[in-house]
């Protein structure tokens, strides 16, 4: 059990048949009245987010949210299978879990599946990924002294806008919460 008191950012707990996180929190103590919790709160399953007051000496139980590492396979259809490295089991995941950014995962990649209680609810690839560029407009000579981008393909096919400079075969960092081009891979 955690107390409304004992808040934390990044703390888990249930409410009302909820798991939720707080996101933020400030203990507040006016000058008249009681002292109260104010909270931002994330539902960990379906992502909405609330502002919430609690009375500091309100119990919660407290949940626990299992991030494991598991090596992303193959899919097959809407299944997506992972394999815990440790004990080489095979887990399907339906491709409505799978956020927008797992367009820059591809095989034997490391991703973190995110679970309570035995479901999983959320798979987060790593931050950074390297890909090679399949297909882009040819770059020309010059072309470094712009700001401007143009559409590649990369290797996994999700699509992403880089400098004109770049060309088919190289390959790119690329930052998986934002989607963008960070620079070219030594």
């Amino acid at each position: 059990m955690i107390s409304a008191g004992e808040f934390r950012n990044g703390v888990t707990f249930e409410m009302d048949g909820q798991v939720l996180q707080i996101v933020e929190f400030q203990h507040v103590k006016p000058g008249k009245g009681a002292a109260f919790v104010r909270t931002k709160l994330k539902n960990v399953i379906s992502g909405a987010v609330v502002e919430r007051t609690f009375n500091p000496t309100d119990k919660f139980p407290t949940a626990y949210v299992e991030r494991k590492d598991m090596q992303y396979l193959y899919n097959d259809g809407d299944l997506y299978y992972f394999m815990d490295p440790e004990s080489y089991e095979q887990i399907p995941i339906n491709k409505d879990i799978l956020s927008d950014n797992f367009q820059f995962v591809k095989e034997n990649m490391e991703c973190k599946v995110i679970s309570y209680k035995g479901s999983v609810f959320a798979v987060e690839p790593p931050f950074f990924v390297e890909l090679e560029v399949t297909d882009t407009e040819p770059g020309f000579k010059g072309d470094t002294a712009t700001n401007t981008f143009k559409p590649a393909t990369l290797e996994t096919g999700a699509e992403i806008k880089v400098p004109l400079f770049i060309d088919t075969g190289d390959i790119l960092r690329i930052d998986t919460r934002t989607g963008e081009y960070l620079e070219r891979a030594k």
